[in-house]
C-alpha cells in the first residue's frame, strides 16, 4: 500500500511538472516582441549568425585593402584595414561571448545596447574609408568605388544583423553623412548620383533587415508552437499511461472478484438447486402443504435464474478480457439453427407463437464454435420468444450474403426498439424502455454477449427494429468462415478402376 501510494504521488509530481511546462510554453508562445523571453532568443541568434559568418566582413575589408595596396594607397589602406578589423573584431568577441552564454543569464537592454556600441564602432572604420584620399586614382572614379563598397558593406550587414533591429542604421548611417559631406565639396555629377543612392538603400536595406528580422519572429513562434505541441502530447501520454493503470487494475480486481464470486456462489446456489428439486418432487416424502411444494418450485426457479445470470457475466467477463477461448470445427449452419428452434418450440407454444424456419438448401459447412454458434442463436430466439406477444410470429431465416459469407436472421413483430435505443440494448445491462415495459425483464446481457461472438468469429451483429412493427437480429460470419467442398480422397480401388 506505501509503494502504491509512492507511485501515486510521483506520477502526480510528474503530472504537475508536465502542466506548469504547457503553460510556460503558451505564455511564451502569447509573447510580443519586446518581452525578455522572445529579446534573449533574438539576440542569440544574431550572437550566433555573427560567429557562424565572422569571416564574411573581415574578407571584404582584406580584400579592399588589397585593391588600395595594387592601387598604391600602402599605409593608409592598411592602418584603414586594422582600424577596422579591430572594430569587428571586438564586435565578433562580443557575439562569441552571447552566444556561449546561458539564455536565463542574459540581460537584454544592457546587451542591446552593447551590441549597438559595437556595430557603430565598426561603422566607424566605413566612415574612416570614406575620408581616405588616393591621388592617384583621380577625383571621377574613387566615390563611384567608396560609394559601391559601401552598398556591399550595407547589404552585407542588412544579412548578418537581421536579428537586431537598428543596426544597419546605427552601423552606417555616419558613414553615409561623412560621404554626403565630402561629396558636398564637389560638384560632380556622379558623387551627386553615388549620395541618392546610397541614401536611398538605407532605407531600403533596412527595410530588407526588418523583413528577416520579422522572420525570425515566426521562427521562433513556430518553435514555440512546436515545444507546447510537444509538452501537451507529453501531458496526453502521461494522463493516458495513468488511466490505463487505473483500467488494468480495475479490471484485474473484477476479474479476481468474478473468479472468486462465481466459485462463492455457485457452490450453494447448486446446493439450493439440488435441495429445491427434491423437495418440489418430493422425493424424500410426499409434502403435505401444497403452498410449500409452490414455494420449492419458486425456489428452484430463482436458483436457476441467478446462475444463469452468474454465467453470462462471466461470459461477458471473458469476451472483453479477450481470454474467451473458441473451439472451431467444420459445421452445417442450418443444422445447428433449426437444433436451437426445436429446443426452444416448447416455450414458443406456450405462448402461442409460431416459428417460421426459412432455410437455404445445400449450404457448405462453416468453420466456427458450435458452442458460440448455438448460444449466439439460442440468445436471439429466446429475446425474440420473450418480447413476442400471444398469438405472433417469429420468422428465423439463414442464407448466403452477398459477401459470400453465410447468416442467420431472427425477425418477431413485437414492440420494436426505438432507433436511439439501439446503442442502449447492445451495451451491457441495457434494456429498452418499451421492451420492458412490455415483456418480462431480462439481465440486458444477451445482446452484448452475441455482439462479441459475433465479432470473435470476424462478423458482426446488426439489429433493425422499428416501433410496433418488430424487430429483426442478423449474425453474419465473412466469406472467410466458409468451407469449400474438397474433392473426395483417392482410395487404392479407385487407383487401379482408374488404371
Amino acid at each position: 500500500m506505501a509503494d502504491k501510494n509512492i507511485v501515486d504521488r510521483t506520477k502526480a509530481h510528474r503530472n504537475s511538472d508536465v502542466a506548469r511546462a504547457v503553460r510556460r510554453t503558451r505564455d511564451r508562445l502569447a509573447q510580443q516582441e519586446g518581452s525578455p523571453e522572445f529579446d534573449r532568443e533574438l539576440l542569440k541568434i544574431h550572437a550566433r549568425t555573427l560567429t557562424t559568418s565572422a569571416a564574411a566582413l573581415p574578407l571584404l575589408i582584406i580584400l579592399i585593402g588589397a585593391a588600395g595596396i595594387l592601387g598604391g594607397q600602402m599605409v593608409d589602406i592598411l592602418t584603414w584595414a586594422l582600424v577596422t578589423v579591430i572594430c569587428y573584431a571586438g564586435l565578433i568577441y562580443l557575439a562569441q561571448k552571447t552566444d556561449k552564454a546561458d539564455i536565463a543569464e542574459i540581460e537584454p537592454d544592457s546587451l542591446r545596447r552593447k551590441f549597438l556600441a559595437a556595430h557603430f564602432v565598426s561603422g566607424v572604420g566605413w566612415a574612416y574609408f570614406v575620408v581616405l584620399d588616393c591621388p592617384e586614382c583621380g577625383v571621377e572614379p574613387l566615390p563611384v568605388i567608396k560609394a559601391v563598397v559601401l552598398l556591399f558593406a550595407i547589404a552585407a550587414t542588412a544579412l548578418l544583423a537581421s536579428g537586431l533591429r537598428g543596426a544597419v542604421l546605427v552601423t552606417f548611417a555616419v558613414p553615409v553623412a561623412v560621404y554626403i559631406v565630402a561629396a558636398a565639396r564637389f560638384s560632380v555629377p556622379v558623387e551627386a548620383l553615388m549620395v541618392a543612392l546610397l541614401v536611398a538603400s538605407m532605407p531600403f536595406f533596412s527595410y530588407v533587415a526588418g523583413h528577416l528580422h520579422t522572420s525570425a519572429l515566426m521562427l521562433l513562434s513556430f518553435r514555440s508552437e512546436k515545444d507546447a505541441l510537444i509538452a501537451e502530447l507529453e501531458t496526453a501520454k502521461s494522463m493516458s499511461d495513468e488511466a490505463r493503470r487505473r483500467a488494468e487494475e480495475a479490471n484485474l480486481a473484477k476479474s479476481r472478484f468474478l473468479a472468486s464470486m462465481s466459485h462463492e456462489l455457485r457452490t450453494p446456489l447448486n446446493a439450493i438447486l439440488g435441495f429445491s428439486e427434491v423437495m418440489a418432487n418430493e422425493v424424500l416424502g410426499k409434502i403435505e402443504n401444497d403452498a410449500y411444494r409452490d414455494y420449492a418450485r419458486d425456489i428452484h426457479g430463482s436458483g436457476q435464474h441467478l446462475l444463469n445470470l452468474i454465467n453470462e457475466i462471466l461470459d461477458l467477463s471473458r469476451i472483453e478480457a479477450g481470454r474467451y477461448q473458441l473451439n472451431e470445427e467444420p459445421l452445417v449452419l442450418v443444422d445447428v439453427v433449426d437444433d436451437c428452434c426445436h429446443m426452444l418450440e416448447i416455450r414458443a407454444r406456450k405462448k402461442d407463437i409460431r416459428l417460421v424456419p426459412q432455410f437455404e438448401p445445400s449450404m457448405p459447412r462453416l468453420f466456427a464454435d458450435e458452442r458460440a454458434v448455438r448460444q449466439m442463436v439460442l440468445n436471439l430466439l429466446a429475446n425474440a420468444i420473450k418480447f413476442t406477444s400471444t398469438g405472433g410470429e417469429i420468422k428465423v431465416r439463414a442464407g448466403w450474403t452477398r459477401g459470400g459469407g453465410q447468416y442467420v436472421a431472427i425477425r418477431d413483430n413485437g414492440p420494436g426498439i426505438a432507433p436511439e435505443e439501439i446503442s442502449v440494448v447492445l451495451s451491457a445491462f441495457g434494456q429498452g424502455s418499451i421492451a420492458i415495459k412490455s415483456a418480462e425483464q431480462g439481465t440486458g446481457l444477451g445482446l452484448p454477449i452475441v455482439q462479441g461472438l459475433a465479432a470473435m468469429h470476424g462478423g458482426e451483429l446488426q439489429l433493425r427494429s422499428k416501433l410496433r412493427e418488430g424487430t429483426e437480429a442478423i449474425i453474419t460470419f465473412p466469406a472467410s468462415r466458409v468451407m469449400e467442398a474438397l474433392p473426395a480422397v483417392p482410395t487404392a480401388g479407385n487407383v487401379r478402376k482408374s488404371a
